[in-house]
């Protein structure tokens, strides 16, 4: 009898251990299974991502409690085909960039401007070569200009144009993709004029190519980075998103307020030329926020126009204002 009942109280004993080792399995498997928030966010070295890289090397992110990576990439198109294949969970690039990749199938919206909420802010220049003569810009009638072909730079060169009194058949283009080889056509007189972003324009200008439009000085704004997002990446890690705009925001106004404390990080990381890096002036950043409804249409109907949409997004489908 008193050899069964120990049996038996063994027997419950080692029940309990066994229900106790489960529920412990039961607690790991649930905690490895919480969801990663954690973000990894695609740049180039360029002074549109310059709140980034504040962020970064002042640990803004860590100290917000967010995970926060910054993959470099070498050229715009191989960090669209990360976004694309869900390596990166967003990116800053421009609102042609983010219709063409829901065009191809990946679901993207635009969270914010980062870059040109006013005219001042983010400069893109039309400039003539040393040698040319342009006046006006209706010397450029019928020019071949210099662009990459159905970008943003493609883009800021017809709105150029047009409102300052050019005739759509009028705009001759002729695609050099690659800016510093277009840089270098133009300064070396073997184009007659390009369009350039900064800094290149500003070392353009520095190497004698004559400027004719400069759109920091047009009185609408037609050059806007924006923050987007893949839209599972929205879905499944909202809150973190959130964080990362409100720390681009503080850097960005940082940026603006202190250009001068931060003018070494710009001078690396926008890889600012050497002969111009003494006197380039650091962009200024707004709050962000999200663009507005003209600026997004304006943009997927000249797409709809050169044939790169088939019918223009709807605002909605582009724009996510819900994470500011």
């Amino acid at each position: 009898m008193r050899k069964r009942l120990v049996l038996i109280t063994a027997a419950f004993l080692s029940l309990v251990l066994f229900a106790g080792l489960f529920a412990g399995c039961g607690t790991n498997k649930t905690g490895s299974e919480k969801k990663d928030q954690s973000l990894k966010i695609g740049v180039l070295y360029i002074e549109d991502n310059l709140p980034l890289f504040v962020a970064e090397a002042e640990k803004r992110f860590e100290k917000a409690g967010i995970d926060v990576a910054l993959v470099p990439f070498p050229s715009a198109a191989e960090r669209d085909a990360a976004i694309q294949a869900g390596q990166i969970d967003g990116e800053a690039a421009d609102i042609v960039a983010a219709s063409l990749l829901k065009k191809g199938g990946t679901d993207v919206r635009i969270t914010s401007i980062t870059l040109g909420v006013t005219p001042e802010e983010g400069r893109f220049v039309l400039l003539g070569s040393p040698d040319s003569e342009f006046n006006s810009v209706s010397d450029l009638a019928d020019v071949d200009i210099a662009i990459s072909e159905n970008t943003i730079i493609e883009y800021i060169t017809d709105m150029l144009l047009l409102r300052n009194g050019l005739e759509k058949d009028q705009i001759k283009k002729l695609g050099i993709p690659k800016m510093p080889i277009r840089l270098q056509m133009l300064v070396n007189n073997q184009v007659k004029a390009a369009l350039l972003p900064d800094p290149l324009a500003s070392l353009a200008e520095k190497q004698g190519a004559r400027v004719i439009l400069d759109d920091t000085m047009s009185d609408m704004n037609v050059s806007q980075v924006v923050m987007l997002f893949r839209k599972d990446s929205i879905d499944s890690k909202k809150e973190s998103i959130k964080k990362l705009i409100d720390i681009y925001g503080e850097a960005a106004a940082a940026l603006t307020q202190n250009p001068e404390q931060y003018r070494s990080l710009l001078i690396e990381k926008a890889r600012i030329p050497e002969p111009v890096k003494n006197t380039y002036k650091s962009p200024t950043f707004s709050p962000p926020q999200a663009p507005s409804e003209q600026d997004v249409l304006n943009v997927v109907n000249w797409m709809v126009d050169k044939k790169l949409l088939d019918k223009p997004f709807t605002y909605d489908e582009l724009v996510d204002d819900t994470l500011i």
